[in-house]
């Protein structure tokens, strides 16, 4: 007869937490340890070893081998640390969808992110404060794919969150 859990489980990380640190290595493929640096600020509680875990269990604990599996791809252009790309992530968790804003250091690979419960103008304009606070160096350029949370549309003229932010 077997003991335990009838499902592998962690004891240290909420089904939420896991889906953001699920989310954040698919989407970043960062190596463990840099995700590790990336998440702790929004799960503090987050160690090496419960992080290496959940991508145990959710199979992708390893990074894909760079040479082989895939064409060769051409390089970015240098940029100046500084530049950074922001994105949105769906997570999905047993309670429903949240929302997962990353932003990357195109050069230094400096990561922050932010857990919302949705993504629309106000969130992410607050997760680019959180952001600019959180950069320990002078941001001069921010990418965004022009989703809706980002992009001036005529509703949003004229309030604490229109374009002109920065």
């Amino acid at each position: 007869m077997k003991t335990g859990p009838s499902e592998p489980r962690s004891t240290v990380l909420t089904e939420a937490e896991e889906a953001m640190a699920v989310a954040f290595r698919r989407h970043t493929l960062l190596p463990l340890d840099d995700c590790l640096y990336a998440l702790q600020p929004s799960i503090p509680h987050l160690t090496r070893s419960a992080l290496h875990q959940c991508l145990q269990r959710r199979g992708i604990s390893r990074l894909p081998d760079v040479e082989g599996d895939k064409p060769e791809q051409s390089k970015f252009k240098r940029y100046p640390i500084g530049f950074f790309h922001i994105d949105i992530a769906e997570v999905q968790t047993a309670e429903g969808k949240l929302y997962l804003f990353v932003g990357i250091d195109r050069t230094s690979k400096f990561a922050v992110t932010q857990l919302v419960d949705k993504a629309d103008r106000k969130t992410a304009w607050e997760f680019l404060q959180h952001m600019l606070e959180a950069v320990p160096y002078q941001v001069h350029t921010i990418l965004t794919d022009n989703g809706i949370q980002f992009a001036e549309q005529p509703r949003n003229r004229n309030t604490i969150y229109s374009r002109p932010m920065r």
